[in-house]
């Protein structure tokens, strides 16, 4: 069985997409929830579903490498970020090189980098008067945005699509498309 760690800040939609996604399958297990957030919705999902929860401060992430034993305690495959706003430390990179995963609400290389999460992004590519946003989930290295694309998924913006027109319809991308893009990656079925 391949076991996944989800790393959220937020309230955790697309957490709760993936955890829903693997609740019966035998080949993944989501094993551990971790969030930067001490008040993130997305940590209610932890007794909901029966995850074990970890709230990180900024200094034990940076400053310690503890979080790799833990890690490896729960014996975890495949790091999930969903919405996890921190810069991943190189020594999580390294300890766990391309098996850290990302979603970005636009289509990379554009719309990325520090400061691009959220409606920042939607803005941008309203600002842009961009036809199309989309999707895309890379794995993480040690610059926001910059790893390996491993997927992408484009959705049509009208003249008339506000920035919040776009984040509903790029949400609803994130929700169809990551859990699935996660069961490849693990075990070759969506």
């Amino acid at each position: 069985m391949k076991k996944i760690a989800i790393f959220a800040s937020g309230k955790g939609s697309n957490a709760r997409k993936i955890i829903e996604h693997f609740e019966d399958n035998e080949q993944v297990d989501v094993r551990l929830i971790i969030s930067n957030k001490k008040d993130a919705g997305v940590l209610e999902m932890g007794p909901e579903f029966v995850i074990p929860t970890k709230i990180l401060n900024r200094k034990e992430f940076y400053d310690s490498e503890n979080l790799v034993q833990d890690l490896k305690t729960y014996e975890i495959d495949l790091i999930v970020l969903a919405g996890f706003l921190w810069l991943v430390p190189a020594y999580l990179v390294r300890n766990f090189r391309r098996k850290i995963i990302n979603i970005h609400p636009a289509l990379l290389p554009k719309y990325g980098g520090k400061g691009m999460y959220g409606m920042n992004v939607h803005q941008a590519v309203h600002a842009a008067k961009e036809k199309e946003s989309g999707i895309t989930i890379h794995f993480v290295n040690n610059e926001y945005d910059k790893g390996a694309v491993i997927f992408q998924e484009t959705c049509a913006i009208s003249p008339s699509d506000r920035p919040k027109d776009i984040a509903a319809k790029v949400l609803k991308l994130e929700h169809q498309y990551f859990p699935r893009v996660i069961s490849k990656l693990l075990t070759g079925n969506t």
